[in-house]
């Protein structure tokens, strides 16, 4: 059974991982913001011609990766 001094032990862990979750959260947020920009970039340098390959070469990535990131 818990004892009175481990509730504050136990409320600050709680807490914490409250915090961690939300960053995580926010962080996941951002990488799919960072996602779509990144696709519509790369639709912008497809629609001036510029192949997959071409792309994939610049970013040092496979073609298949671009396809990838364009799907997603």
């Amino acid at each position: 059974m818990a004892t009175d001094e481990n509730v504050p032990t136990h409320q600050q862990t709680f807490d914490r991982i409250r915090e961690v979750r939300a960053e995580a959260i926010r962080h996941t947020r951002l990488a799919r913001e960072y996602s779509a920009e990144r696709r519509r970039l790369m639709q912008g340098l497809l629609r001036e011609g510029l192949s997959q390959a071409d792309i994939a070469r610049e970013l040092g990535v496979s073609r298949q990766a671009i396809q990838k990131m364009l799907a997603s």
